[in-house]
């Protein structure tokens, strides 16, 4: 196979955090379907990404040798990765997922792990909460019974939306976001963010870098803009852009990419795949009619490099 006329994906979520499929399964299905690098950026967690970087023999150190670990060694090509949910900077009103993507840091880096830690346990103290108020709600469902069907370390709130599907509280993972989990909504509780520039100074201090991630999928309020949220961010030491996405329109595209440019912010790209927790999502190709270019691949590696 010819690798650089390959697509890639650099957002995809595993069985580590909030996916359906196991992180070696990921792996399997990017080389049965032919992609030539991936990222697998499970919601703070990193566990997945050890396990696949072990699986294939990479060093866990993507900072040390990104030449050897990252350029020679098409399994496909693969390069640490984490999401990363943070604050918004407090003088600019964001609404919408906030999260930042981290690429080609050390998976060992022990302050790194630290907070991720930290992080997870915020995610699993919410848990109880969530599904106490959706038992006042008259949703009959329990921790144990999410654990033993989403077959996952560390559930979510996607995982509480498909038991909700297969026991018929919720016509689908949509639908209990809509009316019951999703933010604002009755059963929803929010956890503790670490501030962005702690995720962006945590993501560098381990020698990766900080992409903003699905930026269309934010609301900025005026007199802001989403261009001055990306300048404010990048003067933080924000790195890259998620541009490419199945969410983004073609306007949005073409904007996003001529940020990145004004701010010497690389462009990185994925389908943010979830597996069976969002169908609708294939690997690679979002849905059917989605690609990211080997070259944003190459292009994250060079600025990983210097």
């Amino acid at each position: 196979m010819d690798y650089k006329s390959g697509n890639i994906d650099l957002h995809i979520h595993s069985r580590a955090s909030d996916g359906s499929l196991a992180p070696l399964d990921i792996l399997h299905l990017a080389r049965e379907i032919g992609l030539a690098a991936i990222a697998l950026t499970d919601h703070d967690a990193i566990d997945g990404a050890k396990e696949i970087a072990s699986a294939i023999g990479l060093e866990t150190d993507f900072t040390a040798s990104a030449g050897e670990n990252i350029i020679n060694k098409p399994n496909p090509f693969f390069i640490s990765g984490v999401e990363i949910s943070a604050a918004p900077p407090p003088r600019i009103k964001v609404s919408g997922s906030f999260h930042i993507l981290g690429y080609g840091f050390d998976l060992d880096h022990p302050e790194f792990n630290k907070s991720l830690t930290v992080q997870q346990a915020a995610r699993k103290n919410r848990n109880p909460q969530i599904i106490n108020r959706l038992n006042d709600m008259g949703v009959d469902i329990s921790l144990a019974e999410v654990a033993a069907a989403s077959g996952s370390p560390r559930i979510g709130r996607p995982h509480i939306a498909a038991l909700m599907v297969e026991k018929g509280y919720a016509r689908s993972i949509d639908d209990a976001f809509d009316n019951y989990i999703g933010k604002g909504k009755p059963a929803y509780v929010d956890k503790p963010r670490i501030t962005v520039e702690a995720a962006i100074n945590l993501i560098r201090s381990a020698g990766g870098i900080a992409a903003l991630a699905h930026p269309g999928l934010l609301t900025v309020a005026l007199p802001s803009r989403i261009s001055d949220l990306i300048g404010a961010l990048a003067d933080m030491g924000l790195g890259g852009l998620e541009v490419y996405y199945p969410g983004h329109d073609g306007n949005q595209f073409a904007a996003f990419f001529e940020l990145a440019r004004v701010h010497n912010l690389v462009v990185t790209g994925g389908t943010d795949f979830h597996g069976e927790v969002n169908p609708d999502i294939r690997l690679g190709t979002g849905r059917g009619n989605f690609n990211v270019p080997f070259s944003v691949y190459e292009n994250l590696v060079t600025r990983l490099d210097s």
